[in-house]
């Protein structure tokens, strides 16, 4: 089943079908799929295709609803879109935090998004349970539109996906590391690097040096392994 196939984008009276396209994109390359369009001042329109480039099927399948409430009343939450901080509004979250609340609802939920020049109304706002802002320089917090839905489609991907923040690769156990160290200090005396029993604390700094790594492969520790093995080889055949 489709990870994110209960999350809908909502764009309310979009003003430019440039847009509804570059959000039709955004959306696909982060597995969003069900875009619906509230009163758009032009659509269809070429230019939405123009800007939805291989994303004519989420731009197609876009369903059209005269008001916010049609579009979102089947839902468990809406999160209103916003870059202006408002006196009184819904609880506030970041939108790092929204993508990860969202993600732990069951039901279909719905982000909101308003006009490019005048944003979500008060109405659309209060419509929703949540305002959602996108953390930005103070001197110039407004997203185009398109941006907006790129970056909200990225925390939703990433809080669906937590693997992709980090390594899906086999970790090295403290086994392979200390076989690599032996493997290390083996290669250091056949080269003539290191003397056994010197006193000298090479063996401690190797280990220094690589715990500074937060975590090694065990493909990476395979890697250095076989050149020591080579090395070995090589040193002694001569």
């Amino acid at each position: 089943m489709d990870p994110l196939k209960n999350i809908r984008v909502v764009l309310c009276e979009p003003g430019h079908p440039g847009n509804i396209g570059a959000a039709a994109r955004a959306m696909k390359t982060m597995g969003l799929t069900d875009l619906r369009l509230i009163s758009p001042e032009r659509f269809p329109a070429p230019e939405a295709e123009w800007m939805a480039t291989n994303a004519i099927d989420v731009l197609r399948s876009a369903t059209l609803h005269s008001s916010l409430h049609d579009s979102i009343k089947d839902c468990v939450a809406a999160f209103a879109m916003s870059a202006r901080p408002r006196e009184w509004s819904p609880q506030v979250l970041d939108v790092r935090a929204a993508a990860a609340r969202a993600r732990e609802l069951e039901g279909d939920v719905a982000f909101v998004f308003g006009n490019e020049s005048a944003g979500l109304t008060n109405e659309e706002m209060f419509a929703c349970q949540v305002l959602v802002h996108i953390p930005a320089s103070p001197q110039f917090t407004s997203l185009n539109l398109a941006q907006a839905v790129q970056v909200v489609a990225y925390e939703l991907f990433m809080a669906t996906n937590p693997a992709v923040h980090g390594r899906t690769e086999k970790l090295a156990t403290v086994q392979d590391m200390e076989g690599l160290y032996a493997h290390l200090e083996e290669a250091a005396i056949a080269s003539g690097f290191h003397v056994a029993g010197s006193g000298t604390r090479l063996p401690e700094r190797l280990r220094r040096l690589f715990t500074r790594v937060p975590a090694f492969e065990r493909e990476e520790v395979n890697i250095v392994r076989g050149l020591l093995k080579a090395l070995l080889s090589k040193w002694r055949g001569q």
